[in-house]
């Protein structure tokens, strides 16, 4: 079995309270990537608050995966994605 992997992954939007408090980190997401290579069911993992989970979530949402693979056929899986935020 191959694992999916992220073929489209726009970056997520600071929020603005998290951007004042100069806040940064990563929240770890539990993802579904259906056999369409489409996220689903997307859960947070680790939470990083000041809005910056919203922010993660929204952002996976729109994310593309090259799905999992079993046996030549695509297959949903669960996986986690790590989203960070940084200041630049």
């Amino acid at each position: 079995m191959s694992a999916p992997r992220a073929i489209y992954e726009p970056d997520p939007e600071y929020s603005e309270e998290a951007r004042k408090a100069k806040y940064q980190g990563k929240v770890i997401l539990w993802v579904v990537v259906g056999p369409d290579g489409t996220p689903h069911d997307v859960r947070v993992g680790r939470s990083l608050g000041m809005g910056l989970d919203e922010k993660a979530i929204e952002a996976v949402r729109k994310w593309r995966f090259e799905p999992a693979m079993k046996d030549g056929h695509p297959v949903a899986v669960q996986v986690n994605v790590e989203v960070s935020f940084r200041l630049y």
